[in-house]
């Protein structure tokens, strides 16, 4: 008796290491899809003016093309792993690459920015499914010493995609039309869908499942509750995080509103997913210590990743006066950068403890926002792009064992409700980043802007001093009256770099390198793996 479960989780592991073809294919083809999703996370992001403009819309109006999309994708990633059980992975990714397409296609010829924010609702909603259905198909198919080098192949995706998103949409922009970056979309779209029809199958255990459903002629258990309190909190949290510092958070009824729904929406969650037997979301897996642990530094990884990627190009553009193209090409060498130590990382998970390559990353990663708090208006080219490639390098060095780490020792049969679980963590993180990064930028230039304006007065001496020798070069230069050299003077000190700004790169590197260290702890609470035997990944 005690041997049939062991023979049923043995047979339920073979069907992913016996396909007809090389494991490869098949990473790469679910790769494709992800690679667009992710890059359509940011791509649209410099396009807004232009949207705005064509649609007669206001900026504020125009920013809601971002945040529907967001609010849509953040719903779908924890339903990802039921919606997988209840259709067959399979069929959920390619309807969710199906979506994704025909959505893509919409977006490009919406004439009205209501029906853009639609379709970009439903595109949200399709590549909602991709990033985990990918992650879980790779858990099932490559075996667990191999495992790092397949998360190398999805690394690249989730992390190159957003650094080259607002350069590849500013160039589509500039020399075609917004809609392009919707469009381009469509035929790789229809390539994943051909490809995945032909390499991609749904593991035993997922099959023999939906077999079961299917003869017992009973309808699956549908969680209504927990999938109206997930939309419910995981929606009001993003448009949140999204427009809280736009609508200067609680002083505006809207955001305290939401806030208030998503908390108490998130709370009756837990609650009810608890006492489930059969729940939308698996909470359960968070009492493993080591999944747990992972997940929280998952969300980190989400909040250095996105952050620094948000932050950089708007202090580049806005202060240093970088164009949006120069400011994408600081970018693109740190992702570049992660094509080369991903597969590195790959290897290297094959051969040490994941939690010591995670450790290295976090160490790396702590430097190099130790150096960027160096960062002033002086500093080339050169020094922004050294400094965005040491801080990518440690990513890599976090991404995949964290990846790897998260699938240690969780039960049989849970491949889709970690992948589901692990993406959701790192989309929220992503959010809280890109919103502590805006809040940050603004509260800290209404502090100097209100220091600054103290002294910008005729009365400081420094003050006079400093317009008397503007208004002197000014002469110097050409000019020829001296009230006009005056005013020019006043005008430059009023028009100078707003000083909250010119601090907001070195302030938020300074917080998170003091930050990080906090997570050395989680490093010791972390399992230790085989890395060169089948110890790393429990029996599916």
């Amino acid at each position: 008796m005690s041997a049939a479960p062991t023979a049923g989780s043995a047979s339920q592991v073979a069907p992913a290491r016996k396909y007809p073809v090389n494991p490869w294919p098949i990473a790469l083809t679910v790769t494709i899809a992800t690679f667009m999703e992710a890059l359509d996370s940011s791509i649209a992001n410099v396009a807004l003016p232009h949207i705005a403009g064509s649609m007669s819309a206001t900026a504020d109006q125009a920013t809601w093309v971002l945040t529907s999309y967001l609010v849509s994708n953040g719903i779908i990633l924890p339903l990802g792993a039921w919606l997988s059980e209840v259709m067959g992975r399979k069929r959920f990714y390619m309807t969710c690459v199906a979506l994704f397409t025909i959505s893509s296609f919409l977006c490009g010829i919406a004439p009205s920015l209501g029906m853009l924010i639609l379709c970009r609702i439903l595109q949200g909603a399709g590549g909602g499914g991709l990033q985990p259905s990918e992650q879980a198909i790779l858990a099932d198919t490559f075996p667990p010493e191999r495992l790092g080098m397949a998360f190398a192949i999805y690394g690249m995706a989730v992390v190159l995609a957003p650094s080259i998103g607002p350069t590849l949409g500013g160039w589509i922009t500039d020399n075609y039309s917004w809609r392009w970056i919707f469009y381009i979309n469509v035929p790789i779209g229809i390539i994943s869908l051909l490809l995945t029809n032909h390499f991609v199958k749904d593991p035993n255990y997922i099959t023999d499942q939906i077999a079961r459903q299917k003869q017992s002629r009973v309808r699956p258990y549908v969680d209504y509750v927990g999938i109206g309190l997930i939309t419910l909190g995981i929606g009001c949290m993003q448009v949140v995080l999204d427009k809280g510092q736009e609508d200067d958070w609680f002083a505006s009824h809207f955001i305290t509103a939401l806030t208030v729904i998503s908390l108490t929406s998130l709370v009756a969650l837990v609650i009810w997913e608890l006492r489930q037997k059969k729940p939308v979301i698996e909470l359960r897996l968070l009492k493993n210590a080591n999944f747990a642990a992972a997940s929280l530094m998952m969300f980190v990884l989400g909040v250095v990743l996105y952050a620094t990627t948000a932050l950089l190009p708007l202090f580049l553009q806005n202060l240093a006066g970088y164009t949006a193209g120069l400011a994408g090409l600081v970018l693109s060498p740190g992702g570049l950068i992660l094509i080369v130590t991903m597969p590195m990382v790959g290897r290297l998970s094959s051969r040490v403890q994941a939690r010591w390559l995670a450790a290295t990353g976090f160490l790396i990663t702590g430097l190099a926002l130790l150096h960027m708090t160096r960062l002033d208006l002086q500093a080339n080219f050169g020094t922004y792009v050294r400094d965005y490639i040491f801080q990518r390098l440690g990513v890599a060095f976090m991404f995949i064992p964290i990846n790897t780490l998260a699938y240690l020792d969780v039960p049989p049969g849970k491949n889709n409700q970690v992948s589901s679980m692990v993406s959701m963590f790192r989309n929220i993180g992503a959010s809280v980043g890109i919103s502590m990064v805006a809040t940050l930028t603004q509260r800290r230039a209404q502090i100097h802007q209100d220091t600054f304006s103290m002294h910008v007065s005729r009365f400081d001496p420094a003050y006079r001093d400093r317009l008397s020798g503007l208004t002197n070069q000014l002469m110097h230069g050409g000019a020829s009256t001296p009230g006009r050299d005056a005013a020019s003077g006043r005008q430059h000190l009023q028009n100078r770099p707003d000083p909250g700004e010119y601090r907001s790169v070195p302030r938020y590197a300074q917080d998170s390198q003091r930050d990080l260290p906090l997570l050395a702890p989680l490093l010791m609470l972390l399992k230790r793996n085989d890395p060169r035997g089948k110890k790393a990944i429990a029996a599916h």
